[in-house]
């Protein structure tokens, strides 16, 4: 690799890593407040909001990869053009697909950074995050036994515990169930247990009474019990912890779909095809963005106010190249035969790239004409 060479992919890599900590801090903390709503309001603690936090990084940083390194493009080749660098480089005879040469590495870089993660680290990483999902909403204890404070785990549901002992027994506890269009109960117990099964936690309570409220006839009725059982997977979301998403599975598994596993994840042959293949051509987008933002910048000439024209059209490129691949990935699970629009928005990309580059090393008056196009 030449000395230029090395210099233009250093400059990149040092921006892509700044943009992709920018964008990932942002798209964290927007999800983390959500997040931390539904983890804190639930009983967790901190460190359960920072391990599914952690969890779900792998994805955001999926996510703003090619962004990133469509910025840094834009970024470095806006200001090498101010500094006049790729003027001087031009002037020596520097092609346009030679100069391209250090920016198709590095989009090869991030390529292979996206591969990376869509194959092996995003699918681990929700495995592990729906796991840890089914474990926290079985656990009732953190979710709806916390004494000193009336807590509502249902729609006319109201619990109160007024202390938790050492041992996990739960001292004078409050149980209203006004759920019944007809009746309401109300139980009241000195002590109480909760106590595990194969299906659905339960309250067991000890020494306490449950009072029956008929709304017809208004009538109330007092039952008084040394020992009740009360079923709290009556108001529990079922945990769904023997099946998985498509986005759990291995690649392996995506391109080999049994009828096991398209029962599992109540999920289509299409949809297998077509995410098998994403995974494989969706990172080929970093390359195809940086190629564009690379390309499009070639097109203009040197001005010390900046190369905003090709920039923005350089913008508009990209939304189209998304564009496309929102539409192919809504047509590519619809049939078996439509998996090849997996790499639809990549080639695309790469192909509106190269057309680019080759213009950008045309003759004059081609290129005047572009820049007519950029200054009407």
């Amino acid at each position: 690799m030449s000395k230029f060479d090395r210099y233009l992919l250093s400059q990149l890599v040092a921006l892509f890593g700044f943009f992709s900590l920018v964008l990932v801090l942002v798209y964290w903390i927007n999800r983390a407040v959500g997040l931390f709503d539904d983890l804190i309001s639930d009983g967790q603690s901190a460190l359960v909001f920072l391990e599914f936090s952690l969890l779900a990084l792998p994805n955001v940083i999926r996510l703003v990869l090619p962004l990133s390194a469509f910025a840094a493009t834009i970024y470095v080749v806006n200001r090498l053009s101010q500094e006049s660098e790729l003027v001087v480089m031009q002037a020596t005879g520097f092609s346009a697909f030679r100069l391209a040469r250090p920016v198709v590495s590095f989009g090869l870089i991030v390529a292979l950074m996206m591969l990376v993660l869509m194959n092996v680290l995003v699918p681990a990483s929700r495995a592990i995050l729906a796991a840890r999902s089914a474990e926290i909403s079985e656990n009732a204890t953190a979710r709806f036994l916390r004494d000193g404070a009336f807590l509502h785990p249902a729609d006319g549901v109201t619990l109160y515990i007024r202390e938790i002992s050492d041992t996990g027994e739960l001292m004078d506890l409050f149980l209203a169930d006004d759920r019944h269009p007809l009746r309401s109960t109300v139980y009241t117990a000195r002590r109480a247990l909760l106590v595990r099964t194969d299906t659905t936690p339960k309250l067991l309570m000890i020494d306490g009474s449950a009072q029956t409220l008929t709304r017809e006839g208004r009538r109330l009725d007092l039952t008084r019990f040394d020992d009740v059982t009360y079923d709290l997977g009556s108001f529990m979301t079922p945990s769904g912890t023997d099946r998985r998403g498509i986005e759990e599975l291995s690649t392996r598994e995506l391109f080999s779909p049994t009828d096991a596993l398209l029962e599992e994840t109540r999920s289509t042959r299409a949809a297998f095809l077509y995410e098998a293949h994403s995974r494989i051509a969706q990172p080929f987008l970093g390359l195809a963005s940086s190629l564009i933002g690379f390309a499009a910048l070639l097109l203009g000439s040197f001005s010390r106010f900046g190369l905003w024209w090709q920039i923005l059209f350089a913008v508009v490129l990209l939304i189209l190249v998304q564009t496309i691949n929102v539409a192919a990935s809504g047509a590519g699970i619809a049939q078996d035969a439509l998996w090849p629009l997996a790499y639809a928005a990549p080639l695309t990309g790469l192909a509106i790239g190269v057309l680019l580059l080759w213009n950008a090393q045309r003759p004059r008056r081609l290129r005047r004409a572009m820049r007519g196009i950029f200054a009407s």
